[in-house]
């Protein structure tokens, strides 16, 4: 549980840092990505106060470096000291969830974040020394765990079919229609991208000849505003969409917006955890316990899907917007691996 207690003035960002980051924003940087760096660097800058008693230093020291990879590539929960102490403190500022050792993804993460103020500041990182390196990867090697999906189930079609016939034709149901048929078939969008899309977003010009719309990304977690992908959506999901748009009366600002309860379009855009109550809420109509799949159920669905109808993986990725090719291929690999003729050695 967070506390409530106020951040004490050495996690705060300096001037300096905040002008870095307002910098770096103008260039073209998510959001998204901007607000991890900004909590990563609380978090460091904190830790550092609770094991050193001193505020961060740019460049920062090999040594501290190497402290925090050590401490943070162990389970402190039976392991009193300092280290523990440091991790106590952390938990009750709201920054640290728990005693226990991190993902190595989350490491990984936060060391990243650390290098990206590093190069804002044209300065070399302690995590380019070979013994950082070597012990990053020891560590690494050391908490490694199974990898965990980001949704218990994808949500593919028979799962959407059940959710889409939970919505009737108010508002919230036409509404909720658009988000999951525009979720997943524009391949599989992340929330914030559902969330941020802007009815300027959406191309209409071919929807009265072809049923097809084009929605546009100004911003995802792999792309920036200089790309801007359009994405094709047809048959159901666009009439979906455009049935939104036209009961609605959205001729500009936010897609999707909160629905009142008389049922009424309010004029502000949805909240960033918005597409996770709504798909709490169909899941619940729709028969299935609340936590079946989380909004990346989406995502993973779509390329689930894809792979059971014989999709080429380049395809789905093209829609997907996934830049490696080897986690996009896990989905597939889930999917394939029954159907490998290597099973079928020893016959029936």
């Amino acid at each position: 549980m967070k506390s409530n207690l106020p951040l004490p003035s050495y996690v705060q960002l300096s001037a300096e840092d905040e002008a870095a980051l307002a910098a770096l924003y103008k260039r073209g940087t998510p959001q998204n990505t901007l607000r991890a760096w900004e909590r990563d660097l609380a978090y460091i800058a904190a830790w550092k106060a609770a094991v050193f008693g001193r505020s961060l230093i740019w460049p920062e020291s090999e040594r501290v470096a190497l402290r925090f990879v050590l401490d943070h590539t162990l389970d402190l929960t039976e392991v009193p000291g300092a280290a523990q102490d440091a991790a106590q403190e952390l938990v009750e500022l709201g920054l640290r969830l728990s005693l226990a050792c991190p993902a190595p993804a989350t490491l990984d993460r936060k060391i990243a974040s650390w290098r990206a103020f590093h190069r804002m500041k044209n300065l070399a990182s302690p995590f380019e020394a070979p013994l950082l390196k070597q012990a990053r990867a020891k560590g690494r090697k050391a908490a490694a765990r199974p990898r965990m999906p980001k949704s218990p189930r994808p949500v593919t079609r028979n799962v959407l079919e059940l959710l889409l016939a939970s919505c009737d034709d108010s508002m919230r149901g036409l509404r909720d229609r658009a988000v999951l048929m525009l979720g997943f078939g524009s391949g599989g969008r992340r929330r914030s991208e559902i969330t941020n899309l802007y009815r300027e977003d959406i191309g209409i010009e071919d929807f009265a000849a072809k049923g097809l719309i084009w929605v546009r990304l100004l911003e995802t977690k792999t792309t920036s505003k200089t790309e801007a992908p359009r994405l094709p959506l047809k048959g159901r999901a666009a009439r979906a969409v455009m049935g939104w748009i036209e009961a609605a009366a959205i001729t500009s600002g936010p897609l999707f917006r909160p629905i009142s309860q008389a049922d009424r379009v309010l004029g502000r855009k949805l909240a960033p955890d918005a597409i996770r109550v709504i798909l709490r809420h169909r899941l619940k109509l729709a028969g299935l316990p609340e936590d079946y799949a989380t909004p990346h159920g989406l995502r993973s669905g779509f390329l689930t899907q894809a792979a059971l109808d014989g999709a080429p993986l380049a395809a789905a990725m093209k829609l997907s917007l996934h830049r490696s090719a080897v986690q996009a291929q896990r989905y597939y690999a889930d999917v394939e691996i029954t159907e490998n003729p290597a099973t079928d050695l020893l016959g029936d």
